[in-house]
């Protein structure tokens, strides 16, 4: 756990196989400082109430859990005031059976997706938490997230994607398990385990969205192209998905902030995009179309501002940051938010049922036409920060 050296790190509690919920009173850790704590649990989705609020201030707080995954946003309490607001967390590690694991990557192993404990990350402006209920949860439906650098929780600022981003709008009736990971591609996702992982962990009502595209165009190898080694690993996710009783959904990939001189966004992803939608539509499934979305969205913002969704920042925006950071692939923090807007829009649109378990203040209707206006998104830093951009481009 060295990764949280750097915070107050001194609750760890135990939760056995059998146990039915344990209680963590941080009424101690009460102050202005952020902290991290944890339970150690067993795989699975966690229910997780938690109870803001202060006698001695008013407060506003925000909690993370796992790898920065954004469930409670900016939630003031006066002082004195006390909330409560429930959500389901998954846990996991990499162990999938006796015999296997996936085969996570070196920098994986010190990050807080993957390992025993089920961490919550309590920061806000003046953050106000009293108490953390955690109780197992075995029926709701877990919607598994397979995908690349676009889709996976990142640790650390400023980089983010929508999968982390998700999971603030829903209630404790759904549960997110986002497997996805930088650098990966449809094939290599199903070969290293992280798919036979879901499997393992999927019941019938659960779903499975897959977005993927931005690295398997680059594959060279034998039998690569969108219309063969890809859309063979797609029909995989499919059969595998429905044999087990869950839902499977396409989301194609999310566009590249590339500009012609016109200000359109230039196609980066050869027919990766429509190889998928020909797959949808052969296997029946439901399509999201994020890479019209997402041309909508960067356009409107237009080139200069739509860097303002990108990891752009000139040299010592972060501590160690000796170069500017410019990254046309990789979202900030507000850029992933204003993604899973989109994303969410998309499964309303196709009327998929777990949206039903969207929170009431979600306001349905938003657009990437009409994106949220910046200066109204606020993110409070976590403490870590990588200075290396993610695997892909």
């Amino acid at each position: 756990m060295k990764r949280l050296s750097l915070l107050i790190f001194n609750f760890s509690f135990l939760i056995s196989a059998y146990a039915q919920s344990i209680t963590l009173d941080l009424r101690d850790s009460l102050s202005r400082h952020d902290y991290y704590t944890s339970v150690q649990v067993p795989d699975g989705n966690y229910r997780v109430t938690v109870t803001l609020g202060c006698k001695k201030w008013a407060a506003n707080t925000t909690v993370r859990a796992e790898s920065r995954r954004l469930f409670i946003e900016n939630e003031p309490t006066k002082k004195g005031e006390t909330k409560t607001i429930s959500f389901l967390v998954n846990k996991r590690t990499p162990r999938i059976n006796d015999r296997e694991s996936v085969r996570i990557k070196e920098r994986e192993r010190t990050k807080l997706n993957w390992d025993d404990l089920l961490t919550f990350e309590i920061t806000g402006d003046r953050q106000g938490v009293q108490q953390i209920q955690v109780e197992r949860d075995t029926l709701a439906p877990t919607v598994f997230l397979c995908g690349n650098s676009t889709v996976v929780d990142q640790d650390d600022e400023p980089w983010a994607s929508w999968g982390q981003m998700i999971t603030r709008w829903f209630t404790d009736s759904v549960c997110f398990c986002n497997l996805a990971e930088s650098g990966e591609t449809a094939s290599t996702f199903i070969s290293v385990g992280r798919l036979k992982k879901g499997l393992s962990m999927m019941k019938p009502g659960d779903y499975l969205i897959m977005e993927f595209g931005h690295n398997d165009q680059k594959q060279k190898t034998p039998g690569s192209g969108a219309y063969y080694n890809f859309a063979t690993a797609l029909k995989t996710f499919v059969d595998e998905a429905r044999k087990r009783g869950a839902t499977p959904i396409f989301i194609t990939p999310t566009q590249r902030r590339m500009f012609d001189e016109q200000g359109k966004i230039r196609e980066t992803h050869a027919d990766y995009p429509e190889a998928m939608a020909w797959v949808a539509q052969r296997e029946h499934c439901t399509l999201i179309d994020l890479h019209q979305m997402t041309r909508t969205l960067f356009e409107t913002m237009g080139v200069e501002e739509s860097k303002r969704a990108f990891v752009h920042y000139p040299a010592g925006s972060y501590p160690g940051q000796t170069t500017a950071f410019a990254d046309n692939t990789h979202f900030n923090p507000y850029g992933a938010y204003q993604i899973a807007k989109c994303v969410i829009e998309g499964l309303i649109e196709q009327q998929v049922p777990f949206t039903r378990f969207l929170r009431p203040e979600y306001a349905r209707g938003y657009s990437p036409a009409h994106p949220d206006d910046i200066a109204t998104f606020h993110w409070v830093d976590s403490h870590h920060v990588d200075l290396l951009k993610p695997d892909g481009n």
